[in-house]
């Protein structure tokens, strides 16, 4: 993906890690080599996030668990 074709996305398309990178790239003014290390670093990121989100659920999901039994007659 080109610059040209993130910078043509409305605000609310864009990711709060795809800003991230942009502002890092125009601080530090990168050359296009380092510029796809940031975008898979922001694919990684993703991926983590996604991660943390899946062992939350899977923690909410075990405590659900632990209610007792009473039978009904």
């Amino acid at each position: 993906m080109t610059n040209e074709a993130n910078s043509s996305s409305t605000a609310s398309e864009r990711c709060l890690c795809r800003e991230i990178v942009d502002r890092f790239e125009k601080v530090f003014d990168v050359p296009p080599s380092v510029r796809q290390h940031l975008t898979n670093s922001r694919v990684e990121f993703l991926k983590a996030v996604r991660a943390v989100i899946d062992h939350r659920i899977e923690h909410l999901s075990e405590s659900g668990r632990q209610g007792s039994h009473i039978p009904v007659e």
